[in-house]
């Protein structure tokens, strides 16, 4: 099996998270063109959901599970989110890779807001083919709650593992994870718990850095280094060179 990447781009790299659902489509085809240029590069894509999601999300109050009144939800936050993986699967196709949008909701389940079940069988043989399969976060159905949201940076956690990627990245809007205005250049569960590290400043409903750096750290206790950068450097993060971002790590 061809080991693959997985890159995560911040909702707050393509949209305007303090808008509704402003898409930057000028970055999509910026970081498209980035990524055409790797094609040689066995890729999985997953994005945050930015201003295309979040908004409807905390209006319905998704994450605090389904009690009638806020059914319609379900929809509308899938619906906005799906419209954000549109566009970015068709600035990639514009730009020559061959990407597909794949949907959270169809394939996940949910309990207590961590996936208990993920099929991901068919995503490693895209990839095998040289597919790029586009992932999202995405409200999905949960067996206790009814319903929550499960956010980029999870999936990008199980992903990883699941395929047994080689590199894990997420291109954000910040050079790394940073502490008293400079980037940590290294996080591991030792250093972390010294971290003064905050949520998004906008509309979020998953955590913002401190969720990323949670789900980064189940990760490196699997094994798994993964990498926060700016989406400046994602090219650097593919051809493996020096970045300048944090890296996530299991404790040496």
């Amino acid at each position: 099996m061809t080991e693959s990447m997985v890159l995560k781009l911040g909702g707050s790299v393509i949209t305007d998270k303090s808008g509704d659902c402003a898409i930057d489509h000028a970055r999509l085809r910026e970081i498209a063109g980035e990524l055409a240029a790797h094609r040689e590069t066995a890729l999985v894509l997953v994005h945050g959901a930015g201003s295309c999601g979040h908004p409807e999300a905390r209006r319905y109050r998704i994450n605090d599970g389904l009690a009638g009144d806020n059914v319609p939800g379900v929809y509308e936050t899938h619906t906005a989110v799906s419209s954000l993986n549109t566009a970015v699967v068709t600035a990639l196709r514009d730009a020559g890779v061959e990407a597909i949008g794949i949907h959270p909701l169809d394939l996940c389940l949910a309990e207590d807001r961590r996936l208990v079940s993920f099929e991901t069988r068919h995503i490693a043989e895209m990839t095998e083919h040289g597919i790029v399969p586009v992932l999202h976060g995405d409200v999905v159905m949960d067996r206790l709650r009814g319903s929550c949201i499960v956010s980029g940076d999870q999936l990008v956690t199980r992903l990883a593992v699941a395929l047994g990627s080689g590199r894990v990245g997420l291109a954000t809007d910040v050079p790394g994870v940073l502490a008293n205005g400079s980037v940590v250049p290294r996080i591991d569960r030792t250093t972390a718990a010294t971290l003064d590290v905050g949520g998004s400043g906008k509309t979020d409903v998953t955590g913002g850095m401190r969720g990323k750096i949670a789900e980064l750290l189940a990760l490196a206790d699997a094994g798994i280094e993964s990498h926060i950068f700016h989406v400046s450097k994602i090219g650097r993060f593919l051809d493996g060179t020096e970045h300048g971002g944090t890296t996530i790590t299991i404790k040496e």
